[in-house]
C-alpha cells in the first residue's frame, strides 16, 4: 500500500492526535544542502484552524503533503539493526560538532547495507550512531490504532 507519508512507531500517537483535533498532518521537505534527507511532520492548521508555518529554517516555505485521513499515513516500526561508535570533530566555525570524515562514511555505508528505508540516530550519552531498519511494510494509522486497542 501506497502512503501519502509514512511516519514511526514512536511518532504515530501524535500524528493520530493532530488527526483526532481536526489539524491534519504537513509533511515538510529539507532544503538545506547539508542535510537533504530530513523531513519533518507537524500539524498542517494551529489550534485557531490557521496554516501552521515551517517548522525550521531548512524546510521548504510549504509542505510537501497535508492530509486529514488517516488512511493516507503509513506506520513503520523501526528496529536497531546495528550500534558503533562514532568520532566528532568541531565545525570549521568552532561552534559545533561533526562527524569525522572517515565516521561519515561508516554511517553512511551501515545505513546502505541495512536496506531500504533504514535510518540512524545518534546515541548522545555513548557517542554512537544507532542504525533502525524497518521490520516490513507501513501498515496504515487507521490499522495501527485499532491494533493499540486491542
Amino acid at each position: 500500500m501506497d502512503f501519502k507519508i509514512v511516519t514511526n512507531e514512536q511518532n504515530a500517537g501524535q500524528v493520530a492526535a493532530w488527526l483526532a483535533t481536526g489539524q491534519g498532518v504537513a509533511a515538510w521537505a529539507s532544503l538545506n544542502l547539508s542535510n537533504p534527507g530530513a523531513n519533518w511532520l507537524t500539524p498542517a492548521l494551529t489550534t485557531d484552524g490557521q496554516p501552521m508555518g515551517k517548522p525550521t529554517w531548512q524546510a521548504a516555505n510549504e509542505p510537501d503533503v497535508i492530509t486529514f485521513d488517516s488512511d493516507d499515513i503509513g506506520v513503520e516500526n523501526l528496529v536497531e539493526v546495528k550500534r558503533f561508535h562514532v568520532a566528532l570533530r568541531r565545525s570549521s566555525n568552532g561552534l559545533s560538532m561533526k562527524l569525522t570524515d572517515a565516521s561519515s562514511r561508516k554511517l553512511h555505508k551501515a545505513v546502505d547495507d541495512a536496506g531500504d528505508g533504514a535510518t540512524y540516530n545518534f546515541d548522545h550519552f555513548t557517542q554512537e550512531a544507532v542504525i533502525l531498519a524497518p521490520t516490513g511494510d507501513p501498515i496504515s494509522l487507521t490499522t495501527w490504532k485499532v491494533r493499540g486497542a486491542e
